[in-house]
């Protein structure tokens, strides 16, 4: 059974959750990081010197960072699925995955703060705007993308779009004025009517 480290509530933990449950793979999920602590334990760090979650151990096989360990797992167990055979379809899914890490997510992780850590009074409505706007123009891209294919990397679902939508739950959830994005809307209804995505992602925001 794939034993892993993390939090229920982290965006990068719930990227391996969904991949589990969508492919029906069994594990045990230890509570670490956050308020559980745990990361910062010597027997944590020996597994993973960053002290960060989530941190899988597979069969003796320890691997950290969240993208790595959804590429580790679909290509084990749901290759031809989640994981494309097709090269050039695989790096279609491999750069969304890339963008949810390196575009999306910064963008966004500001605005997460302001609302789910920070005290109402201390918040900044000029920043917090600033922060919408850039997020919403970063979405843009992804919207223009989905106009023309039905998921992220192409006609089919696969591991980019767990990656992407991980990320997009936190944007539809948080209480702030959203732009019309039709392909976007589209694709995220697409991913809620997924009970692995209603049951391990769409949760309330903490």
């Amino acid at each position: 059974m794939l034993l892993f480290w993390g939090n229920a509530d982290s965006v990068n933990v719930q990227k391996i959750m969904w991949c589990c449950e969508e492919i029906g793979l069994a594990y045990r999920r230890i509570d670490a990081g956050r308020h559980f602590g745990v990361v910062n334990t010597p027997e944590f760090r020996r597994l993973n010197p960053n002290g960060l979650v989530p941190t899988i151990e597979d069969e003796g096989f320890v691997l950290w960072e969240s993208n790595a360990i959804l590429r580790y797992l679909t290509a084990k167990h749901a290759a031809g699925t989640l994981w494309p055979n097709d090269v050039a379809q695989r790096a279609l899914a491999d750069r969304w995955m890339d963008w949810a890490n390196s575009t999306l997510w910064p963008t966004m992780v500001p605005l997460f703060r302001a609302f789910m850590r920070t005290p109402e009074a201390q918040r900044n409505a000029a920043v917090i705007e600033a922060d919408r706007l850039e997020t919403a123009e970063v979405l843009r891209v992804l919207d223009a993308q989905l106009a023309a294919t039905a998921f992220v990397g192409g006609d089919t679902f696969t591991m980019g779009d767990i990656a992407v939508g991980c990320a997009a739950w936190r944007w539809m959830a948080l209480p702030v004025e959203r732009p019309a994005l039709p392909n976007f809307q589209r694709w995220f209804d697409a991913l809620a009517m997924r009970p692995a995505y209603r049951r391990v992602v769409m949760l309330p925001l903490s």
